[in-house]
């Protein structure tokens, strides 16, 4: 198939964008295009005007510091896999972004374009929710930032407003003493998690003072699951608070079974991280 007709705009200023996005309840922003170009094409999606942002300045940055790592909205997948400062301030970063799709898709999709096109098959939005982080968004009304915990609204919606667009994603560093691990289940490496697991555990010593995670492709939308309370049996407390669902690439029953795999492994696996990281 090919898209419905549109009219395209690439404006060089952010201010351009802003006031194009204000003028057409029915425009899409275009950055990467790796989720809403076939959508386009099996008209998915018809939105009356492309805002393509490939233009505007100084928002393909990767920044590292103490706080965390910022991705502007224009960063590709591979540039903050790439980024030896990133992976050093939150290591999760690196192991999630391995997984995504292949080299070629990682070469243009934009981290940032992952997250608010919110799909919780998707490894990015799952890991800003994991890490609660936040996403900075500009319109012609000013700018706000948006919790990573108030951005996922359903399958594929996020809160975004129609004449907003996404410039910068924040993810905070991980702390002294913490560790981190992600696992998936696809049927090649590559393509969309059946399955995926990551965890976040707070160590004291060799005890485990608070453990969290985060699933792929188990919900409609990125879930978090505190499990502090229940290591002795996690993924039967996780379970108690995903919806596993059939469709043609997995039953339900079977992703529950592989949240039961999974979940003991991700979470030895960011408890071994957390104790490398104190020895080293």
């Amino acid at each position: 198939m090919k898209p419905a007709p549109f009219a395209y705009l690439r404006p060089s200023t952010l201010e351009e964008a802003l006031a194009a996005l204000a003028g057409e309840q029915g425009a899409k922003v275009l950055a990467g295009g790796q989720s809403l170009v076939p959508l386009l094409s099996m008209r998915l999606a018809a939105p009356s005007m492309l805002v393509d942002i490939n233009a505007l300045p100084d928002l393909g940055f990767v920044r590292s510091d103490e706080a965390g790592v910022r991705v502007g909205a224009l960063a590709r997948h591979a540039e903050v896999l790439a980024s030896a400062e990133a992976a050093e301030a939150q290591p999760l970063l690196a192991m999630a972004l391995s997984h995504v799709a292949h080299p070629t898709i990682r070469n243009r999709g934009t981290t940032v374009g992952s997250l608010v096109h919110a799909d919780a098959a998707a490894e990015m939005p799952m890991v800003l929710r994991l890490l609660e982080g936040s996403v900075d968004v500009a319109s012609v009304r000013g700018r706000r930032t948006i919790p990573a915990a108030e951005l996922f609204a359903g399958p594929l919606e996020s809160t975004l407003a129609h004449d907003e667009v996404a410039v910068e994603a924040f993810f905070p560093a991980l702390a002294p003493g913490a560790g981190v691990a992600f696992q998936e289940i696809a049927r090649r490496h590559g393509d969309y998690a059946l399955v995926g697991v990551a965890a976040v555990v707070d160590t004291d010593g060799d005890e485990v003072t608070r453990a969290r995670l985060g699933f792929v492709s188990v919900s409609d939308v990125p879930v978090v699951v505190d499990v502090t309370d229940a290591l002795d049996d996690p993924a039967a407390k996780a379970l108690t608070e995903l919806e596993p669902a059939d469709d043609i690439h997995a039953t339900a029953a079977y992703r529950a079974h592989l949240v039961k795999v999974l979940v003991p492994k991700v979470l030895a696996a960011a408890t071994d991280h957390a104790r490398q990281r104190k020895a080293s």
